[in-house]
């Protein structure tokens, strides 16, 4: 059971007209942002920060960020924002043999070294302590530029933030986000977890 209750979907008007964007995302409205509505000052912050590190202005792709998002929710151990993020990797158009293989993203040929490099780096900077050393740093601007750098860390601190609140509130995992998350990191022990 969750620390705190979510609250119906419709209890603040303006996070449910804002929400509406995780319906594209997710395909549902994720139940932390129903539990953040009891202060609907943070949810409505929140949604507009997720639209704003999510949106695409450079070549980081869609996708590309929503396995940045796993890779950074892997490290902090959080399995709702695992299966939340492969979900929205999946329809944003991840390449299905990178979704299968997410695990292996250092060694297999689905992945470019210009994803390794940013996946690497969502690793090394999502570690406690932090542990981005000049090497990421240097493959990082071999394949991106500043800009796309501040996309990519935008979605790692992001998620810092999701993990925590979703691994301290043992926030109640929606159907949608199981079955991806069975589908795609199951064979690797992925469960619910305390997300019951």
């Amino acid at each position: 059971m969750p620390l705190v209750t979510p609250l119906s979907s419709d209890h603040d008007k303006e996070t449910q007209e804002l929400a509406e964007f995780f319906n594209e995302t997710l395909g549902f409205c994720p139940n932390s942002v129903l539990t953040m509505q009891r202060r609907p000052a943070i949810s409505k912050a929140f949604i507009n920060l997720n639209k704003a590190v999510m949106a695409n202005e450079g070549s980081v792709t869609s996708a590309l960020k929503r396995m940045i998002a796993w890779v950074s929710s892997n490290a902090t151990g959080c399995r709702y924002c695992q299966a939340h993020a492969i979900r929205a990797a999946e329809r944003y158009g991840a390449e299905q043999e990178q979704l299968d293989n997410i695990w292996e993203y250092r060694t297999h040929p689905a992945f470019s070294e210009a994803e390794r490099a940013a996946l690497d780096f969502s690793l090394a900077a999502s570690q406690v302590p932090n542990a981005v050393t000049q090497e990421i740093e240097k493959r990082l601007h071999e394949h991106w530029n500043d800009g796309e750098i501040v996309e990519m860390l935008g979605v790692i601190s992001l998620f810092g933030y999701l993990n925590r609140w979703n691994d301290s509130m043992g926030t109640s995992i929606e159907e949608g986000a199981v079955e991806s998350g069975e589908q795609y990191l199951g064979k690797h022990g992925w469960e619910k977890g305390k997300h019951v």
